[in-house]
């Protein structure tokens, strides 16, 4: 049913893939695109199915399997990892129980790796969903974490 919303809301044409997938990934609360929708948008755009999941594929912001609520992204760039001499990565898996790409089993956070965020003067940077955190530090991580566990 939401998928069929956001369809009517773009033309049947190719050139809507990227932006009907975006749309529909970012609205379900398990951030990603199931077989059956990847067939269904296929047919609404009278393109293949293989042309939908080589679009999928190719963008590494794009999934084929079900996330936790909250994506969390931690930046596998070099200046994040030399600055402020903190792992990011190992914090948070010590915190939540996973390690990277993996989901918690309350299914409520999921952990992976992300290219440069593109805020290298403000390291070490992590994005939860589409917010971005700079300068972290340890008790800094703990905090965001312990918010989206509490109020999201």
């Amino acid at each position: 049913m939401l998928l069929d919303l956001i369809l009517k809301k773009y033309p049947a044409q190719e050139d809507s893939l990227i932006e009907i997938l975006l749309e529909f990934q970012n609205a379900k609360s398990s951030h990603y695109i199931s077989e059956a929708e990847i067939n269904q948008i296929a047919l609404y755009l009278n393109i293949s199915e293989a042309k939908v999941c080589s679009v999928i594929s190719f963008y590494t912001f794009f999934r084929t399997e079900q996330k936790g609520q909250h994506i969390i992204q931690v930046c596998r760039g070099v200046p994040c990892h030399v600055v402020a001499g903190i792992n990011v990565l190992k914090v948070i898996e010590k915190e939540l129980g996973i390690k990277i790409d993996e989901t918690t089993a309350d299914k409520k956070f999921s952990l992976e790796y992300t290219s440069c965020l593109g805020l290298c003067d403000k390291g070490p940077v992590m994005r939860v969903n589409d917010k971005v955190y700079t300068n972290l530090t340890e008790n800094k991580i703990r905090a965001i974490l312990t918010e989206y566990m509490v109020h999201n």
